[in-house]
C-alpha cells in the first residue's frame, strides 16, 4: 500500500506537503518522496524508511524547497518516487499509489519500440517509471492519462507535478482513493482525508472513479469523466485506513463501530469484557461491547514506536518477531479473565498464534476471537497488500485438520512426524535438511479417505483441495519430502527431483 498528498498554493505550500505526506506513514514503511516546483527549478528527495522516521529524514531537508507553490509527497512500500521527467509535455513529476499486474506486459511493449528505463525497484523496473512512460506516449497529459487508463491492468491511481499545478487522476474503478480539500490559499489532494484537518483544510469531494482533476491556483478542470464502475478496496475501513478518515463520505471509526455492533447482534457467549486487538481491531470491539453493554478493556497495549505491521517482512522469523514484540499483555486484567477479543481481520496468523500463547501464560481462562472480515483467501491482485509471495502464507489456504495440528502443537515438526508416522526415512547425503515423509494420494472417491480416519494401514490427511497425505510403513520410495530450510513440503518426481512446493509454511 501506498499514500500520496498534493497541493496547489497561492503561498508557500512546503509545511503543508511535509506535514499532509507524513500524516500518510501508517500506509507504508519502506521508501518516501517530495517533489516540489519553486517557479524555476524541479526539486526532489528520495529515501528509505527502514531505519528512521518520515519526518526524520526530510525535515533537514526543507530549507531547499523554501518558496515553492507546487509540491508533491509520497510514502511507499515498494518502489521509490517521485519520479521526474523531461519530454515532450515538459518538465512533470509523477507519483503513484496502486499496483501494475501487467507491468512486465508494458515493459516489453515500451522495449520492443527501442524505448530504454532509467529506474529500477528491486531490480525490476519501477512501476512509477512505466506509468511516466505512458503519460509521455500521449500527445497531451489527457492522453497520456486515459493512456493509463487503457494499458494499466490492476490498480493505478497517481499525481503529476507540473509547471503549472498538478494532475490528479484516480484509478479507473477507483480501488484506491483521491479525496480533494481546499482552504483559502488553494487546493490539496490525498489518499487520506485525515491529513487535512490540522492543516487547515476542508473536503470538497471524492474524485470518483476514472476520473482526472487539473489542480491550478486558478480552479479546477475536469480532464476526463468518471466511469461508471466503482470497486473501492474494503480494506481501507476494515484496517487500512486511519479512524478520523473519511472515503465515499463514509468515516473509519464509525465503519468499525457498526461493523462490531453487527457481529454483536448474532452472539451470545458469556465473557467477561471485550477487548480489541490494537490499532485497528479496538474500533470494532468498541462497538462489539456498546451493543452488548459489556466492559471495554486493554489486557493487550501496543508498542508502537520503531515497529512496522507484522504482516509486511517478506521473512517469516521476521514477522514473528515483529507480533510478539510489539504487544505487551497486561496481567491486572488476564488472570482467571473470559475474554473476547475483535481483530480486523486474519492474514497470515502470526499475531493470533503468539497471542493466545501470551494470554495462556498470563492466566487467561478463556480467549474467544471475533474477525470483522471474512477470511483472505487469494492475496490482492490491486493493491500491495502483503509482500506475501505465496498463496499458502495466507492463514486460510492452510487446513484446518493437518494444518492445525502442526501450527499449535509446539513441537519440531520432525518430532511430531516421528510421533505421528514412525520413523521416517531420510534423504541420505543432505546432512538431515530435508526427510521424506511418505505418499501423496489424490482421492476423489474417498477410496482412501473416510471421514479423515486411518485408512488402509496408515495415517491420512488432508492438504488441500483433492490431494491428501497419506503414510504408510513399508513404503521404500520416498515421494513426499519436507526441507527445513524453507519450512515447506515437496513432491518428489519421477528420477528423484523435488518439484515446486505443494504446501509451504504451514508454521504461519
Amino acid at each position: 500500500m501506498s499514500g500520496f498528498f498534493g497541493c496547489v498554493s497561492r503561498k508557500d505550500c512546503v509545511a503543508d506537503v511535509f506535514y499532509g505526506t507524513d500524516y500518510h506513514s501508517h500506509l507504508g514503511t519502506k521508501r518516501a518522496g517530495l517533489a516540489f516546483y519553486n517557479g524555476t527549478d524541479f526539486n526532489r528527495s528520495i529515501h528509505s524508511l527502514e531505519s528512521a522516521y518520515f519526518r526524520n529524514k526530510f525535515e533537514p531537508e526543507l530549507d531547499r524547497f523554501a518558496g515553492s507553490n507546487l509540491g508533491i509527497g509520497v510514502i511507499s512500500d515498494m518502489e521509490s518516487q517521485p519520479i521526474t521527467v523531461t519530454s515532450h509535455l515538459g518538465r512533470f513529476a509523477v507519483v503513484v499509489v496502486g499496483r501494475l499486474a501487467n507491468l512486465n506486459e508494458i515493459v516489453d511493449e515500451f522495449l520492443k519500440e527501442r524505448k530504454h528505463f532509467a529506474e529500477l525497484s528491486s531490480s525490476t523496473v519501477n512501476p512509477t517509471e512505466a506509468v511516466a512512460m505512458l503519460i509521455n506516449a500521449g500527445n497531451t497529459f489527457k492522453e497520456g492519462i486515459e493512456n493509463v487508463y487503457n494499458k494499466v491492468k490492476g490498480s493505478c491511481s497517481f499525481l503529476i507535478l507540473t509547471e503549472t499545478g498538478i494532475y490528479a487522476a484516480r484509478d479507473k474503478y477507483g480501488r484506491t482513493p483521491i479525496i480533494l480539500g481546499k482552504n483559502e490559499h488553494g487546493y490539496v489532494v490525498a489518499s487520506e482525508s485525515s491529513s487535512f484537518t490540522n492543516l487547515g483544510y476542508t473536503i470538497v469531494r471524492d474524485i470518483q472513479p476514472g476520473e482526472a482533476l487539473q489542480i491550478t491556483r486558478d480552479g479546477i478542470t475536469q480532464v476526463t469523466t468518471p466511469g461508471c464502475k466503482k470497486q473501492i478496496c474494503s480494506f481501507l475501513w476494515v484496517y487500512y485506513g486511519y479512524p478520523s478518515s473519511y472515503y465515499e463520505g463514509i468515516n473509519v471509526e464509525d465503519a468499525r463501530y457498526r461493523c462490531g455492533a453487527a457481529i454483536a447482534e448474532r452472539d451470545d457467549v458469556k465473557v467477561d469484557y471485550v477487548a480489541g486487538i490494537p490499532d485497528s481491531g479496538v474500533g470494532h470491539a468498541i462497538g462489539y461491547s456498546n451493543a452488548r453493554c459489556l466492559p471495554y478493556k486493554r489486557p493487550f497495549v501496543k508498542y508502537t514506536p520503531t515497529w512496522p505491521r507484522s504482516f509486511m517482512p517478506q521473512n517469516q522469523a521476521m514477522r514473528d518477531l515483529v507480533a510478539k514484540m510489539k504487544l505487551l499483555p497486561n496481567e491486572a486484567f488476564t488472570r482467571d479473565a473470559r475474554i473476547l477479543f475483535l481483530d480486523d481481520s486474519i492474514v497470515r496468523g502470526t499475531q493470533l498464534k503468539d497471542n493466545v500463547v501470551k494470554l495462556k501464560e498470563c492466566g487467561v481462562k478463556e480467549v474467544h476471537m471475533r474477525i470483522a472480515c471474512p477470511p483472505l483467501v487469494y492475496p490482492c491482485a490491486f493493491l500491495n497488500f502483503s509482500s506475501s509471495r505465496s498463496n499458502f502464507d495466507l492463514f486460510t489456504r492452510r487446513d484446518p485438520g493437518f494444518g492445525r495440528y502442526l501450527r499449535f502443537d509446539g513441537r519440531d515438526i520432525e518430532t511430531i512426524y516421528r510421533s505421528r508416522f514412525g520413523e521416517v526415512q531420510e534423504d541420505a547425503g543432505r546432512d538431515g535438511s530435508t526427510f521424506t515423509v511418505g505418499f501423496i494420494e489424490v482421492s476423489t472417491s474417498g477410496r482412501y479417505c473416510e471421514g479423515n480416519r486411518i485408512a488402509e494401514g496408515g495415517a491420512l490427511y488432508p492438504l488441500f483441495g483433492q490431494f491428501f497425505l497419506y503414510v504408510k510403513k513399508g513404503w521404500k520410495q520416498p515421494f513426499f519430502t519436507y526441507k527445513k530450510k524453507d519450512k515447506s513440503f515437496y513432491l518428489n518426481m519421477h528420477g528423484g527431483h523435488l518439484s515446486h512446493p505443494v504446501y509451504q509454511s504451514v508454521f504461519c
